[in-house]
């Protein structure tokens, strides 16, 4: 079914093309002059315009012209009286699909219709399979090539094979799987290896950070939204679920999303099918979900921000993520796996780490976990000569408190400081370093701080810091 806007000054004619259409199921708009058309192209969109060419004021082509403007997408049919051949051929030229000359049968016309809506639905097909190759694709280019069957996650603690083994028995359901675990120890990761390992693995993977966007910006986002669906909707957009359709849909932050973006996500969950923002259109989506967040599940479970019946939608199998404190194990090998991933990009000559720079590393708390070890060693890869990384190549690890930081900076000098300064000169340091660890989530970084998220945005506005 396709919604028709008919636009024809001639009330018998017009009457006749919407009775013939409607009979074949599709929604019809009708306009008497080509002014009205577009009106209603304007407010309510169609799949397709159907136009006589002949009209008092607003004429055919103008009609095609303008609707190119308003709405690329829309097909444009045009109607030509017999002997105006050459009017039909100068719409084809400025753009319109296809025209019938009068009198035409209702058998003809009905054809070259539905020819024009199967033309047009297999050419959005590809265009949405081609969006979503190039996520795919983005995705691919951002994990790495030739990864083995768990990506990049590596590890061979007990903790982590467990992980595996879970990743293994997860990934051949199409359950829904919430993933918990602190900023940085590798969700994104784990959702890749499930949708890598499960049958859905030739459709797009579609990544959404809850916490990066506002309600209504995260709305348009997962659902998409209709041309004037609030300021600056200038066209349709097709959201996340829509993108994700065959593959999996990744909701990072799950924790962060407000009560109203719950209730339509539930909503989908449950029925398996959404409307875009403004719009009243039923869409069937075939997607998985996999859902990540850092907050702890009895406290998600308990807290009254999050719905208890979405919370039971998502955390239908929960996998638990084991802090990089935890599995102090996997830090050389993690190590290995960093620095033979960075050197090039570091441009550093550095092929291994010397045991005593393992020991260094392992005695570190890290509180940013998988990805604060990562940041690390890159930035001694950028430093260091030779082609062994030493202990003395590593920046400060900033683990310890500022009263144990001893060394790292903050001894008073022999001349006396400017304590106000200094005090402030590393609160803006472990801002950024906060927004920096909890990817730009707000709420994570005031958490890893142990702010309110009030003082977090008064802080980061003093500092001028854009997070």
């Amino acid at each position: 079914m396709a919604q028709i806007l008919i636009i024809d000054d001639h009330d018998s004619m017009r009457e006749g093309l919407e009775l013939l259409l409607k009979r074949g199921g599709h929604s019809i708009l009708s306009a008497g002059g080509g002014a009205e058309g577009l009106a209603l192209l304007e407010s309510q969109g169609a799949d397709l315009v159907i136009t006589d060419l002949k009209m008092a004021k607003v004429d055919g082509l103008e009609v095609l012209r303008k609707t190119k403007e308003i709405a690329a997408e829309t097909e444009v049919f045009v109607i030509t009286a017999y002997g105006t051949i050459e009017k039909a051929v100068e719409a084809m030229k400025a753009g319109a699909a296809d025209f019938i000359s009068k009198p035409f049968s209702s058998e003809e016309f009905a054809v070259k219709v539905d020819r024009l809506l199967q033309q047009r639905a297999e050419r959005e097909k590809l265009r949405q399979e081609n969006v979503a190759l190039r996520i795919e694709n983005t995705s691919l280019k951002e994990q790495g090539q030739g990864e083995a069957r768990y990506g990049e996650m590596v590890g061979e603690s007990d903790a982590m094979l467990d992980v595996f083994r879970m990743v293994d028995r997860v990934a051949r359901s199409e359950s829904t799987v919430m993933i918990y675990g602190e900023s940085g120890t590798g969700k994104e990761l784990v959702a890749r290896a499930i949708h890598a390992g499960s049958t859905r693995h030739a459709g797009p993977f579609v990544r959404v950070n809850c916490g990066a966007l506002t309600e209504s910006l995260l709305d348009s986002e997962l659902f998409g939204h209709e041309k004037g669906a609030f300021t600056g909707a200038e066209r349709r957009r097709r959201g996340r679920f829509e993108l994700a359709d065959g593959g999996t849909l990744f909701l990072d932050e799950i924790s962060t999303i407000s009560p109203a973006t719950q209730v339509r996500l539930l909503r989908v969950l449950q029925e398996r099918e959404l409307e875009r923002v403004g719009g009243e259109e039923t869409i069937p989506v075939d997607v998985r979900i996999i859902a990540a967040t850092n907050t702890p599940a009895d406290e998600l479970r308990e807290g009254e921000h999050f719905r208890e019946d979405l919370y039971y939608r998502l955390h239908v199998v929960p996998l638990q993520l084991p802090p990089l404190r935890d599995r102090n194990g996997d830090i050389e090998p993690l190590a290995t796996h960093f620095v033979q991933k960075l050197a090039t990009r570091a441009n550093s000559t550095v092929r291994e780490i010397s045991p005593e720079t393992i020991r260094v590393l392992a005695a570190h708390s890290w509180p940013g976990n998988v990805r604060e070890l990562e940041n690390v060693l890159e930035r001694a890869l950028v430093m260091a000569e030779g082609d062994t990384l030493d202990p003395q190549d590593l920046p400060p690890l900033d683990g310890q408190s500022v009263a144990q930081s001893g060394g790292n900076g903050l001894d008073l000098p022999s001349h006396g400081l400017d304590l106000t300064r200094t005090v402030e000169g590393v609160e803006e340091k472990l801002l950024r370093q906060a927004l920096e660890q909890a990817d730009g989530v707000k709420a994570e970084a005031a958490r890893l701080l142990g702010l309110k998220a009030s003082a977090l945005y008064y802080k980061l506005e003093k500092y001028g810091i854009e997070g």
